[in-house]
């Protein structure tokens, strides 16, 4: 095997040369100082000693953004959300079709609209940093790294791109020569947290953490990281044999991205994003909806014992058990040690579609009560639980739900294309049971441990 990686280093080395030789003898910069430029500040982006705690300020500085700046435009469209909201309340009749737009509709989707701004400033910045030139340097970075775990750095490409969207990350690890390496990085792409998932985050960390959110963040998505990493050497060492394939990147030179390119990135990411919001996200609220609001005991009696057609929910038996409930409470014993109740373990079933679902459901189920004028999910979720006398979520629960979320089992799409380029349906199979077990262990645990702690 060593002879075969000598061999392939050889051969990549006499390629390069020739391109070297050929790029001597015909091509004639016009100026030095690019090159120059490019040259001092890669003594210090790929620098051993500060080359990755610069990684990791970058990754704080976009996610402290994401949160920080985002939150203003955020605030705007809650507000815009509350007004439609009360809106529907104060001119539309009783009735399921107004209970339908307030807390199927509003309450699914409106929970889930708020978080755009959040996901654009994401979007940017990945574009940005793609652009500049910078994202070649990471995966330079991440090379050693990357080889303890029995990948090397062109793997982290595809990995820095889940963090956008796991589908299209996984599709570029077709640029990976080795195929056991190709199938490692597309298996641990879905532990790269996408922006499906970011609504969840900066839902909870904007409740319970909101003056350390940016650590935060950074300390989900290095989980997230962690996790992959653990799994890639598990798979490397139990599963496939090692990669001798060498790692040859040119590093391309620095760029200032325009502000016209970065925003037609973000925008055309935006529009994907409120696509899914009209299509897939409306209508698994108002699934959601339907499901949580029947079978609905709708005939009371009066005091002068004719028959009354009820509406409001507060009205309704509580006893009674919707359809939802019912499901529910059957999957919740498997949930409850992570500090979930049924709603809960609901919202993270209904998330296989699209992780956004998760945000969206929680608005449905957590909406419907009239002492309430706010619309934000925020109100709801900290509200006092009449039966328990405590706040429907807490700090731990929050935790143990954000790294559920972060990893469990794959959507739909990124399921699909698991199997589409790997060419097997096995390894989504893998996928969903091996990433919803390791979910279910590590948030147990987190869970514990913020109670300890928090």
């Amino acid at each position: 095997s060593d002879s075969g990686n000598d061999m392939s280093s050889l051969i990549a080395h006499e390629k390069y040369g020739f391109i070297s030789g050929a790029l001597a003898e015909t091509y004639t910069p016009a100026s030095q100082q690019a090159e120059n430029t490019t040259h001092i500040i890669d003594a210090f982006v790929t620098n051993k000693l500060f080359g990755f705690p610069l990684f990791m300020l970058v990754m704080w500085f976009m996610f402290w953004c994401t949160f920080e700046i985002g939150s203003y435009p955020q605030e705007w469209i809650q507000h815009a959300v509350d007004w439609l909201n009360s809106a529907i309340h104060s001119y539309f009749p009783a009735g399921p079709f107004k209970d339908l737009l307030a807390d199927g509709i509003i309450g699914g989707v409106g929970g889930v609209i708020v978080f755009l701004p959040n996901i654009l400033i994401l979007y940017f910045f990945i574009s940005f940093l793609e652009d500049s030139g910078y994202m070649a340097r990471a995966a330079f970075i991440m090379d050693k790294i990357m080889h303890r775990i029995g990948l090397h750095g062109k793997s982290f490409i595809p990995l820095v791109m889940g963090f956008g969207c796991n589908v299209p990350a996984i599709m570029a690890a077709r640029a990976i020569e080795s195929r056991s390496s190709r199938i490692i990085t597309i298996l641990i792409n879905p532990f790269m947290s996408c922006s499906g998932r970011l609504p969840v985050y900066v839902l909870l960390v904007g409740i319970f953490f909101p003056n350390h959110a940016s650590l935060a963040f950074l300390a989900l998505y290095s989980l997230g990281i962690v996790i992959a990493m653990i799994t890639a050497r598990l798979l490397r060492r139990f599963w496939f044999k090692a990669d001798e394939t060498p790692f040859v990147m040119e590093l391309p030179p620095y760029r200032m991205p325009t502000m016209k390119a970065a925003l037609l990135h973000m925008w055309g990411k935006g529009k994907q994003y409120l696509k899914k919001m009209g299509g897939i996200i409306l209508v698994a609220s108002i699934i959601v909806w339907a499901l949580n609001y029947f079978p609905l005991h709708d005939e009371k009696l009066n005091t002068d014992n004719t028959a009354q057609t009820i509406y409001d929910d507060s009205q309704i038996d509580p006893n009674r058990d919707s359809y939802l409930e019912m499901m529910g409470k059957a999957v919740n014993p498997i949930m409850a040690p992570l500090g979930f109740d049924w709603r809960s373990t609901v919202a993270v079933i209904a998330g296989a579609p699209a992780k956004e679902i998760v945000v969206s459901t929680l608005g449905v189920l957590y909406t419907g009560n009239e002492d309430f004028d706010d619309a934000a999910l925020s109100t709801r979720l900290t509200a006092i639980n009449p039966h328990t006398g405590h706040a429907w979520f807490n700090a731990a629960t929050a935790i143990s739900l954000m790294v559920f979320v972060l990893l469990y089992f794959p959507c739909t799409a990124t399921i699909t294309a698991i199997a589409r380029e790997i060419g097997s349906w096995k390894y989504s199979l893998f996928s969903i049971l091996y990433n919803t077990f390791v979910a279910w262990c590590v948030a147990f645990m987190a869970y514990r441990i913020a109670l300890l702690i928090l």
